[in-house]
């Protein structure tokens, strides 16, 4: 899976200043491998934690935060759209 430059990325913040949210915050992790070490990314968004799908090589640590965007976009986007959400009630989440 490739991503082009901050795509997600700038969606994502974007996004948060629409519903004029704190910018998303991105944390990195890492899972030692045998000898190798996997790495993703944890975004959090207005206090909640998304968890990037997939983990990724370290050269491609810029993938981890495009698809932790990705899944954050999505989840605030259906939750923005959600009749049921907390919008009515003056929260995104």
């Amino acid at each position: 899976m490739s991503y082009s430059s901050n795509q997600w990325q700038s969606k994502l913040a974007e996004a948060c200043r629409n519903y004029q949210m704190p910018l998303p915050q991105y944390h990195v992790v890492s899972d030692r491998r045998g000898g190798r070490t996997a790495w993703s990314c944890r975004v959090e968004v207005n206090g909640e934690i998304i968890n990037a799908r997939f983990w990724f090589d370290g050269k491609n640590l810029d993938n981890a935060k495009e698809d932790a965007a990705e899944m954050a976009l999505n989840r605030l986007n259906s939750t923005a759209r959600s009749p049921s959400s907390a919008t009515s009630r003056g929260s995104i989440w």
